[in-house]
């Protein structure tokens, strides 16, 4: 009887001990080695409808925009839940730029200047382009403003970049531009 009893103390201890799959280090503390590193960018899902970042990456036609989005270290925010407005100019429309300009941008130095001008392309609000309205203004976060107008049935920003194609992602909307906006001077 007391071996029936002391087995049946032993059982569930065997149990649990069999249970964890975590290795432990040297300081006897569980690491779990499947862990990625980065953020919410780096989580593999390839049923789900894809965020802000991954719509740009699966483009070809914005891989000057996500080499951008890497070099001023705005990836894993966009990648984030939002909601989030992303105006996202083509290869062609940072082509429109003087000669010199990505490549002078794309600097260490100058990612501060990269920041404002790529997050003078977001807004942290979902809005589909039925929703923008002629005359509309819309708080960027970068802290400027951009304008809204509608001619000839073409949805524009600033009077400047045509919206030409538009994207729902799972954290907002993507909205293909064909230039690049430009914040206004600071005073």
């Amino acid at each position: 009887m007391k071996k029936i009893f002391n087995l049946l103390l032993l059982a569930p201890a065997l149990f649990f001990m069999s249970c964890g799959d975590n290795k432990t280090s040297e300081t006897g503390t569980a690491t779990d080695a499947a862990v990625p590193a980065g953020g919410q960018e780096n989580v593999k899902d390839d049923v789900s409808t894809p965020d802000v970042v991954k719509v740009a990456i699966g483009s070809k036609d914005h891989s000057t925009l996500v080499a951008a989005l890497k070099q001023a270290e705005l990836v894993t925010s966009l990648a984030n839940a939002g909601p989030f407005t992303v105006f996202a100019p083509t290869n062609a429309a940072f082509d429109k730029l003087p000669a010199g300009t990505v490549d002078g941008l794309m600097k260490d130095d100058k990612k501060a200047d990269l920041q404002n001008i790529l997050q003078y392309h977001v807004t942290t609000s979902a809005l589909d382009v039925k929703f923008l309205t002629d005359g509309m203004t819309l708080g960027m976060v970068n802290g400027d403003n951009t304008t809204i107008s509608i001619k000839d049935g073409k949805t524009m920003l600033n009077g400047s970049a045509t919206i030409i194609a538009s994207v729902r992602a799972s954290n907002g909307w993507v909205h293909v531009i064909d230039a690049v906006l430009l914040p206004p001077a600071k005073k």
